[in-house]
């Protein structure tokens, strides 16, 4: 087990080989242990849980640097050489961007590499890196 703290995020989905195909071959997340209704995913060391049901949550957006940012989300945090590789990656397999990459707060405290991407249900997720990391909780 890893000396840091490791998050555990179970969240929805509708089609699991969907959700298959995304996480584990578009985002390159290994595969863990499953069942019919649910499948593990190493996300970068961390343990998310897609979980499949029909319903559907509520979306919606919040102001963010000229950006409309879809709530809820989640993702990671990365490396600049980690964030370009997969910016790199979900553009080479043609995923479409709910907000492009580009950096967010120039010249501010808090500079950050951002992107925004949908699973194939719906599920936004927000991988961002920091030049400074002393910068990640920077006001």
């Amino acid at each position: 087990m890893s000396d840091r703290p490791r998050f555990h995020l179970a969240f929805p989905v509708h089609d699991l080989a969907a959700a298959r195909r995304f996480y584990g071959e578009v985002l390159g997340c290994p595969e863990g242990r499953s069942a019919d209704h649910w499948v593990d995913f190493d996300l970068y060391g961390h343990q998310i849980v897609a979980h499949l049901t029909a319903q559907a949550g509520d979306r919606v957006t919040n102001p963010v640097d000229g950006d409309d940012v879809p709530v809820p989300h989640f993702g990671l945090l990365l490396t600049p050489d980690d964030w370009r590789t997969l910016a790199d990656r979900l553009e080479a397999a043609a995923v479409d961007f709910v907000i492009e990459p580009h950096t967010r707060f120039a010249g501010e405290p808090g500079e950050q590499s951002t992107m925004f991407v949908l699973d194939p249900s719906g599920n936004a997720l927000e991988f961002k890196a920091f030049a400074d990391d002393s910068m990640v909780f920077a006001r």
